[in-house]
């Protein structure tokens, strides 16, 4: 009889440790859960500011933009394979690159090239507070301005790294912050087919394409991709001639439609 209480008291000890146990995996699921959930406002969730990676427009539009933050290579050369086919594109630059390279910032907006603003030192955005931000993208406007008489109304984030305080700040200044939705990621090094095939599988219909000025292989494939576009019916127009005027949206993805 003895043996028999023992065992029902270790077996309710036992019992009780398991619910124990339990109780504390479920509460630290619920905390995870809770953690983890989308922030809401009522029954939706809170809308993000987000700059525009792609334009939802009638026809077959795209632009074509590069990145101008360091080097100088292919500069002219990149000047040069549009003005053949007769394509403008966009170019987003650096203050200090714009220092450094003022002649190639004249010669691009004098071959017609929007000339348009990625921060004057290229830092990290979302680390600044708004005036900082602010600082930067109007020292780089400044600079832009005084060679070639327009201030850009386009900028892009360094690094492709935002969030809403850099959008609303960008916003907050008459400007329009724009991404990309095709890369062809041309600073690694890729070859020119590997380039070309990278942009050509991605792009759609209002596709902002980015590249960069001073990558290796970009030249060698830029001529091949502009020939494949107007191919396929597509019209390259730099991103200010893409984007919508009045009033628009922006979609979760980044896409900008009408209304």
């Amino acid at each position: 009889m003895r043996r028999i209480l023992r065992n029902i008291v270790h077996f309710a000890r036992e019992r009780r440790a398991l619910c124990g146990t339990l109780a504390v995996i479920l509460a630290a699921a619920a905390i995870l859960a809770a953690v983890n959930a989308p922030a809401v406002v009522g029954a939706s969730a809170v809308k993000r500011s987000l700059p525009v990676y792609s334009v939802e427009r009638d026809g077959k539009y795209v632009s074509l933009s590069f990145d101008a933050a360091w080097g100088n290579e292919d500069t002219a050369e990149l000047i040069d394979i549009l003005g053949r086919y007769g394509v403008k594109a966009t170019f987003f630059l650096v203050g200090e690159w714009v220092d450094k390279y003022p002649e190639s910032v004249l010669a691009l907006a004098g071959a017609g090239m929007e000339v348009m603003n990625h921060s004057d030192t290229h830092p990290h955005m979302a680390k600044l507070d708004m005036d900082a931000i602010s600082a930067e993208i109007t020292a780089c406007n400044d600079k832009i301005e005084a060679i070639t008489g327009t201030r850009p109304t386009l900028f892009r984030c360094p690094y492709g790294e935002y969030d809403d305080h850099v959008i609303d700040t960008v916003t907050a200044l008459g400007m329009t912050a724009v991404q990309w939705d095709t890369d062809s990621l041309d600073w690694k090094g890729l070859s020119a087919g590997e380039i070309s095939r990278r942009v050509l599988d991605n792009v759609q219909p209002g596709s902002i394409v980015l590249f960069h000025n001073a990558a290796e292989h970009t030249p060698e494939a830029l001529g091949g991709i502009i020939e494949s576009l107007l191919a396929d019916g597509y019209t390259i127009v730099p991103i200010g001639s893409l984007l919508l005027k009045g009033e628009y949206t922006i979609d979760h993805t980044g896409r900008q439609h009408a209304g």
